[in-house]
C-alpha cells in the first residue's frame, strides 16, 4: 500500500515518510501551516517554498527544506509533488506515486479563488484522501463579492456611530483574505498581536494586505473609534476584547451558515467565508481526481462517505486527528 494509517499519522512505507504527523517523527512532509497539520518536534520538514516562512515563525527552529508546486521529488521508492490546495497561502496536496499507483493527500482545500492563495489543482489519482469539514448539503458558500459588500457595510454603519468593529478570524488565512477584501478607506484596520505577526510574515514574502496597526497597551483607542479590530476567535471573548468601547462583534466562518451557531457565540453579526470547500466543491474536487476510492478524513466523516459510497465510490473513513475549521481557537 502506498500510505498506511500508524499511530503517528499517515505513512509511506516506500519513501520512510509521514505526511502531516501528528506525533514526532524522523520525515514529515507537511500539506500547510495551520498546526494540526504542521506540529513540532519531528527531525525534519519538507513543504512549499510559500508555506516555509510562516511553518519557521510557527514552529521555530526546525531543519527544514522546500520544494515548488508541480516539482518532482524522488524520496525513496517514491516520487512526491506538491500542487496547489487554495485554502492558505503555500497550503498544497501532496502527490505520491509508486509503482505506478498515485495517491493525493489534500490536507485542507477550497476551490473559491481568493487574492492570496494559489488557486485548486486537480490531481489525477487511484486513492484521494479529502477533508470533509462542511460535508453537508446545507454548507453552500455565497458568492465572495457579496460577502465583501456585507463586511464593509457592517463596517461602515458602526464607523458612522463611533462603535468599533470586532471580527474573529484565523490568524493565518483567514484574516488575510478578509483584510484582503476590506475597504481601508472607511477607517483605520486594527490587528491583535497574533495575526499582525503572520501579516508580517507574509507581507515580506511580497503578499499585498491593507495597512493594519498592532493594537498594544500604548495605542491611543480613543482616537481610533470607528476601526475595524480583527482578531482570532478566541480573543473575541477574552479581556483583551474588553478595551474596545462601544463596540459591535462579528465572525467570519463557514459555521455561520448554521442558524444559532452566532448565538452561541454571542456575536452580532456572522459572515459565511471559509477557507474550506463546501459541499459542492467537495463533491467537485473528489470528481476532478477521477480516484475511485476516497479516504475521508476530519468532518462530518460517516455522513459524507456514506454519501460517497451512493455514488460508485469505494469510501472510506479515515481516522487522523486533524480538526478543520472550529470556532474555539485558531484553526488548529
Amino acid at each position: 500500500m502506498v500510505l498506511t494509517l500508524t499511530p503517528n499519522g499517515l505513512y509511506c512505507p516506500s519513501g520512510d515518510f509521514h505526511i502531516d504527523p501528528w506525533r514526532p517523527v524522523a520525515r514529515a512532509l507537511i500539506t500547510h501551516g495551520h498546526t494540526d497539520h504542521a506540529r513540532g518536534g519531528h527531525g525534519a520538514y519538507l513543504a512549499t517554498d510559500i508555506a516555509g516562512p510562516v511553518m519557521r515563525h510557527r514552529l521555530g527552529a526546525i531543519t527544514l527544506d522546500t520544494i515548488r508546486y508541480g516539482e518532482m521529488r524522488r524520496i525513496g521508492g517514491a516520487n512526491v509533488s506538491f500542487h496547489p490546495a487554495g485554502h492558505v497561502p503555500g497550503s498544497a496536496q501532496i502527490r505520491v506515486e509508486v509503482a505506478g499507483e498515485v495517491w493525493v493527500v489534500s490536507g485542507d482545500y477550497k476551490l473559491e479563488h481568493d487574492p492570496l492563495s494559489t488557486p485548486f489543482e486537480p490531481v489525477r489519482c487511484h486513492h484521494f484522501v479529502t477533508e470533509c469539514t462542511f460535508g453537508l448539503p446545507v454548507f453552500d458558500w455565497p458568492d465572495p463579492e457579496d460577502v465583501a459588500r456585507e463586511i464593509n457595510g457592517w463596517w461602515a454603519a458602526n464607523a458612522a456611530e463611533g462603535r468599533f468593529s470586532l471580527l474573529g478570524a484565523y490568524a493565518l488565512g483567514k484574516a488575510q483574505r478578509v483584510l484582503a477584501i476590506l475597504d481601508p478607506g472607511i477607517a483605520p484596520i486594527l490587528t491583535h498581536g497574533a495575526i499582525e505577526a503572520t501579516n508580517a510574515v507574509l507581507r515580506a514574502q511580497g503578499f499585498s494586505l491593507p495597512e493594519t496597526q498592532h493594537v498594544t497597551q500604548a495605542t491611543d483607542l480613543r482616537a481610533m473609534r470607528g476601526a475595524l479590530v480583527m482578531a482570532p476567535p478566541g480573543a473575541l471573548a477574552g479581556p483583551w476584547a474588553r478595551r474596545f468601547r462601544p463596540a459591535s462583534s462579528a465572525l467570519a466562518s463557514g459555521w455561520m451558515r448554521l442558524r444559532g451557531v452566532r448565538r452561541r457565540r454571542a456575536a452580532d453579526r456572522g459572515f459565511v467565508i471559509s477557507d474550506h470547500a463546501d459541499w459542492a466543491g467537495l463533491n467537485r474536487a473528489i470528481a476532478a481526481t477521477g480516484a475511485g476510492t476516497v479516504h475521508v478524513t476530519h468532518g462530518y466523516t460517516e455522513v459524507f462517505a456514506r454519501w460517497l459510497a451512493s455514488q460508485g465510490y469505494d469510501a472510506r473513513v479515515l481516522r487522523t486527528e486533524f480538526t478543520g475549521e472550529s470556532l474555539e481557537e485558531e484553526e488548529a
